[in-house]
């Protein structure tokens, strides 16, 4: 079960570990692509350290380590478990779409780090983490996103600091060879572009939407069999925006918002007061490339949440 709302901020109180939950919130949300499963991880590694006994407490030299690998051994495991998972998933599994909140991205010092992290949180970056194994996931996420050295990675992942290397290596390829064409610019591009994208779908303006699609475009959903939603991706600007407009005309009622969706400008769609859809997209300088829109309610509890 998820953690509530009054969990995600507690009191910190006098106990300085309470400062370790937002980096372990970072840290696993990237490991695990999920908002829910992240807040369990966190949540879970809180418990087991203060099922020890107080004694046993005072000695762990470094507490942020200690429940850093407990919580990295855990989205370990849940790595493992969620392939057999998302098997028998209805249709397309995308992560979970992040909200504009700060507690997700780490809050680091140095600002090539923040960088870092602002782009491992990018909709694009972390589907393509969904293709690596879990042990490549974890080894790079530690090391290339959050600096762990490979040696602290090594004990979470019961391998030796040289494998952590070739799993860090390995999984570098994959980002390497996934990467896709330069997004528009500056984030003022992006949101324009975004911006003319949601006023021709408001309008139901095929030409509009397909003069703002790539031709190659693709656009993936993910309605986990419990919201409408294609099982297949729709690919092609034209079949994409003829999608859309039919999306659009069977749901009158429905609010476009502008949005910031895993750090970049995206739209949410709300009805009823309810979020339903968060889009993120792929972008060039002046066309959409790519659009995943998770509409599974059980992924949009922080959205309706935060609203």
């Amino acid at each position: 079960m998820s953690t509530s709302e009054t969990d995600l901020d507690p009191d910190p109180g006098p106990d300085p570990v309470f400062g370790e939950r937002r980096r372990l919130l970072a840290v696993a949300y990237r490991l695990l692509g999920s908002l829910s499963e992240a807040e369990d991880a966190v949540q879970e590694a809180y418990a087991r350290w203060y099922a020890m006994s107080p004694r046993q407490r005072e000695a762990v030299e470094s507490p942020g380590a200690w429940l850093t690998t407990v919580a990295g051994r855990i989205c370990l495991d849940l790595l493992g478990s969620a392939r057999a998972r998302r098997e028998r998933y209805v249709g397309a599994w995308i992560p979970e779409p992040l909200p504009d909140r700060t507690e997700w991205t780490g809050a680091p010092s140095d600002p090539a780090d923040r960088v870092a992290l602002h782009e491992s949180v990018n909709m694009a970056f972390l589907v393509v983490l969904e293709s690596m194994t879990p042990a490549e996931r974890v080894a790079f996420v530690l090391h290339d996103v959050f600096r762990y050295p490979f040696a602290e990675i090594a004990v979470i992942i019961a391998r030796s600091p040289a494998a952590c290397r070739q799993l860090a290596t390995s999984a570098r390829r994959r980002v390497r060879a996934a990467r896709a064409p330069a997004a528009a610019t500056t984030t003022a591009g992006q949101a324009s572009l975004v911006r003319h994208f949601k006023e021709a779908w408001e309008a139901r303006d095929i030409k509009a939407l397909v003069g703002l699609l790539d031709p190659d475009a693709t656009m993936v959903a993910d309605g986990g069999g419990l919201a409408g939603a294609a099982l297949r991706p729709v690919e092609g600007g034209e079949r994409i925006a003829q999608y859309l407009i039919h999306m659009a005309a069977k749901a009158p009622g429905l609010t476009l918002l502008e949005r910031t969706v895993n750090g970049r400008p995206g739209l949410v769609a709300r009805y009823a007061g309810t979020t339903v859809t968060v889009a993120a997209f792929g972008l060039t300088a002046d066309r959409v490339t790519r659009i995943w829109a998770v509409r599974n309610p059980e992924k949009l509890r922080a959205w309706n949440r935060d609203a």
